[in-house]
């Protein structure tokens, strides 16, 4: 069962249908809504700011999200993927974005709705990716544009499939 802490008066929320992996560990502030999946080893420390996640989230394995005391929180929207070893710290992330492997998003970017962070990106504090963007490298740099219904597809498509590995721990689910 994954590490559930409660920190200065806050106790984790989580919806329906989640799944957690049994060594992911939740601390403090942290919302999250239905049909996510926590992986092994992820880490969503809302100790010190809040942390608020939409639906159909999946935070792959050896992620870690991170907020400053009193300046940046978290916020993940609906159908968000976010891949194996990610940093997020402070960051708003939009429905159906994808943050790809090694990433790191800083305090205060934002990454638009349906945008893609490419594998092992940097984007650093107060970046804004536009929706539908494709940005990469270290420091991230805009790429190109993505097709707005191809996006939503493979997002939508990666959220599915997390929700359905998911069930592979639960069989009762």
């Amino acid at each position: 069962m994954a590490l559930i802490i409660p920190v200065r008066g806050f106790t984790p929320q989580i919806g329906e249908e989640c799944f957690l992996a049994e060594n992911a560990t939740i601390i403090g502030d942290v919302v999250m809504g239905d049909g996510c999946s926590i992986w092994f080893n992820t880490v969503l420390r809302g100790d010190v700011n809040s942390i608020r996640i939409g639906d159909r989230v999946n935070i792959q394995d050896g992620s870690v999200l991170h907020t400053l005391y009193q300046k940046s929180t978290i916020e993940i929207g609906n159908d968000v993927s976010i891949g194996h070893n990610v940093t997020i710290h402070g960051a708003k992330i939009h429905d159906l974005a994808l943050i790809g492997m090694g990433s790191v998003v800083m305090d205060d970017a934002e990454v638009g709705e349906g945008a893609i962070v490419a594998a092992g990106a940097v984007v650093l504090s107060r970046t804004k990716i536009g929706p539908n963007e494709l940005w990469g490298g270290a420091p991230a740099k805009f790429i190109k544009m993505v097709d707005p219904a191809q996006s939503k597809e493979i997002n939508q498509k990666i959220a599915r499939n997390y929700l359905m590995y998911s069930k592979w721990y639960d069989p009762e689910k």
